[in-house]
């Protein structure tokens, strides 16, 4: 086998292939259909400092190559992570990693000060596609000053691994990227879902309660591909690419791009092998490409 091993900041991976938040659960599910201590990282669904319902049904909406999602962070808050998910979780040999949501920064900071306390907790992906209510709604992601407040202020409280997650929702995707490295980031992951809609056109109404919602699946993967090979030239931090990755193709165009690791996320609703799949992908294509060690296809895209 060809060298899989990569590095995220601190973070030593085994291989570069991840899950996903909110595509695997706690990874725990996925147990019955693969070994998931093959794979380099587990991103644990959205978790936020209380509880929440999430939106009302439906919330979930299937588009042509892809899917929709309105979930709306449903999780019983990070105490009852730590105290009942966490001692489930913390022994599974392979990265197990938190992804923080919020409305307000205060929100993030609480969550990643307990999170922080918890030894077998390597790195978080602070979510920042979140809404920031104190200002009306607009995402914390959407403006460098935005970024630039929430990643400056978890990176006082926060000591390990700081992955920040993009929002593809905006004009200048390497213009955040910078920001959030200039504020402590130790990577960027990118994309977070598009923003879309579907209608029923007979009942002439929105299938989504939320009217809109997350676009995610095969469909967004040429705007995710276009993203991550943008901020992998702009920033000095690794990129984690994630968006409409179905194979082993798809993960190796995203290297070529510039993504030092990826997650698969929609994919793992179709095929829950996807992840091991991918990294046998990986590994042959290495073979057959004479090279040793993954890191000589990052960022090597001819131009």
């Amino acid at each position: 086998m060809a060298d899989l091993s990569v590095n995220i900041g601190k973070l030593q991976m085994k291989n570069p292939v991840m899950t996903a938040s909110g595509t695997f659960g706690y990874g725990e599910e996925f147990a019955d259909f693969i070994d998931i201590t093959r794979i380099g990282g587990i991103i644990v669904k959205g978790t936020t400092l209380h509880k929440r319902e999430g939106n009302p049904y439906p919330r979930m909406a299937e588009t042509p190559s892809g899917m929709l999602n309105a979930v709306g962070l449903q999780n019983k808050g990070v105490k009852y992570f730590s105290d009942h998910i966490y001692p489930r979780i913390k022994d599974i040999q392979t990265h197990m990693i938190v992804n923080v949501s919020g409305s307000a920064i205060e929100d993030y900071v609480k969550t990643a000060e307990i999170i922080n306390e918890l030894d077998k907790i390597p790195a978080i992906e602070l979510n920042i596609s979140c809404p920031n209510v104190k200002q009306g709604g607009m995402a914390f992601g959407v403006t460098t000053k935005g970024v630039s407040e929430v990643v400056q202020a978890v990176r006082s409280a926060y000591k390990k691994t700081l992955i920040v997650k993009l929002s593809p929702n905006v004009t200048d995707i390497a213009e955040m990227a910078r920001a959030a490295e200039a504020n402590g980031a130790d990577s960027v992951s990118l994309i977070n879902t598009l923003l879309g809609m579907a209608i029923d056109a007979e009942r002439r109404r929105p299938i989504l309660s939320t009217v809109t919602g997350g676009m995610s699946g095969a469909a967004v993967k040429p705007i995710a591909l276009r993203m991550v090979w943008q901020v992998a030239k702009a920033v000095n931090i690794p990129v984690i690419g994630l968006g409409g990755i179905m194979n082993w193709k798809d993960a190796v165009e995203f290297m070529l791009a510039g993504a030092s690791a990826v997650q698969i996320g929609t994919a793992n609703f179709i095929d829950p092998a996807i992840t091991i799949k991918v990294m046998d992908g990986i590994n042959d294509y290495l073979e057959r490409h004479g090279c040793k060690s993954v890191s000589e296809i990052i960022g090597a895209l001819e131009v």
